[in-house]
């Protein structure tokens, strides 16, 4: 209770931080490009409804991404973390594919998939997969090797090894992972957007960029910052939920 209160309020300083920044820079630079924080937030508040059809959007976009991007990293991170001949077939290819800026991909999926949803959940999960594959591999390796040995004294089979030692101890590390994966999949999907949508935060961005209306811009920007804490306080529910140890040991 003590961590979640903790937490709260780092958000509510962290917000204030943020908002006396953005103050600042618009009094010095006393242009009409950059609106006042109070008057995006009137703005944000007066629109909320359609802010809210562009979120829901992008967040679902999102959430599809992570929930197929664990499905396939999460057995495949495991399989290279426990078999040494896997590890040796799959990682150079690994090495050679993640430190490639994944939105580069966009065009070609667009061309495979189409312009709709399905090429930007597909960026996205290019992009969240492996992050989730090296922090499942990471953390397989980094767990030591006496806890094998007792498992292994107890005459387990692969599956029970899994579930209670492995499990266990790379859940940290996927959440560690998927934090780091989201903010560059929300980037990566502001990029998307702009190509043939109807509703997303950021095709909302851009429409109003485009219209020079900046108020309605930055409502956007504050919008998706919103997204993006909603999806890590998500991620900390279900992590303090699943690794009540870290939540103590922390």
């Amino acid at each position: 209770m003590k961590n979640n209160t903790f937490q709260f309020k780092n958000i509510i300083v962290g917000l204030f931080s943020f908002l006396l920044i953005w103050e600042v820079f618009h009094l010095l630079l006393n242009t009409h490009t950059v609106p006042s924080p109070l008057e995006t937030i009137f703005y944000t508040l007066s629109h909320i409804g359609v802010l809210s059809q562009h979120s829901s959007a992008s967040s679902l976009r999102v959430i599809t991404a992570i929930i197929i991007s664990m499905l396939i990293g999460c057995p495949l991170g495991i399989l290279i973390g426990m078999s040494h001949r896997a590890n040796k077939l799959i990682s150079p290819f690994l090495y050679f594919i993640y430190p490639i800026p994944k939105v580069a991909f966009l065009p070609v999926f667009m061309l495979m998939y189409g312009l709709g949803n399905t090429s930007k959940i597909i960026l996205m999960v290019w992009i969240i997969v492996f992050q989730i594959i090296l922090s499942m591999r990471d953390g397989i390796k980094q767990i030591d090797l006496i806890y094998f040995k007792v498992m292994d004294s107890y005459l387990v089979n692969r599956r029970q090894k899994i579930r209670y030692l492995i499990l266990p101890a790379i859940l940290p590390n996927l959440f560690t992972g998927l934090r780091m994966s989201i903010g560059i999949a929300l980037a990566s999907l502001f990029f998307a957007e702009n190509y043939a949508t109807t509703y997303g935060i950021g095709y909302y961005i851009l429409s109003a960029w485009t219209k020079m209306n900046y108020v309605e811009m930055f409502s956007g920007i504050l919008t998706l910052g919103f997204v993006g804490i909603l999806l890590f306080k998500v991620l900390d529910y279900i992590e303090t939920s699943l690794t009540p140890w870290q939540a103590q040991r922390g």
